[in-house]
């Protein structure tokens, strides 16, 4: 039986999505199996998205994620966190007036890459084509086309053989999309 029947979008049970209403969801998207996804702000998956095993999606603020990504097992993107650092404490079985809670969007660009196990935090954009080595933590924004280890940049991508392969996808690909 299939929980969740959405054009474009192939899920492999189980999986949870809360929050449907608040998403929108692009063509050609696969969601792998125990993956959890909580939208209460709104959430944009574009198109040619993959979001493999295990992932977990924490909208407490806006997430976009951008055409041909791909988030790789056990990744985590939070858009909401609590802020232990000053005066907040507790968790959500307290009031919020306690806790200090910090939202923020998350924007990961065009042909991004997020690696295995690598966690995103509250506020962060990740440029387009920029590729997040597995195990990760990002705390600040990636700028385009780079290869991070956590926050530090390593390397560059070949943006324009990434480019070139995607021309030729859209030339080979025309009359099917």
């Amino acid at each position: 039986m299939r929980k969740y029947k959405i054009p474009g979008v192939t899920i492999f049970e189980p999986t949870r999505i809360t929050g449907l209403p608040n998403i929108e969801f692009g063509k050609n998207i696969i969601i792998d199996s125990y993956t959890f996804i909580y939208s209460n702000k709104r959430l944009k998956i574009g198109n040619n998205v993959h979001i493999a095993s295990f992932v977990f999606l924490s909208g407490g603020e806006v997430i976009e994620i951008g055409d041909f990504v791909g988030l790789f097992q056990g990744c985590k993107i939070y858009a909401s966190t609590d802020d232990f650092k000053d005066w907040g404490f507790g968790n959500p079985t307290i009031d919020e007036k306690y806790r200090n809670p910090y939202r923020a969007p998350v924007v990961i660009g065009k042909f991004a890459v997020v690696g295995a196990n690598s966690v995103v935090l509250p506020g962060v954009t990740i440029g387009e084509g920029a590729s997040v080595g597995a195990c990760s933590v990002v705390t600040r924004d990636l700028e385009p086309w780079g290869i991070y280890i956590g926050n530090k940049k390593i390397g560059e991508r070949n943006k324009q053989g990434v480019l070139d392969n995607y021309a030729q996808y859209l030339k080979e690909t025309e009359g099917k999309r």
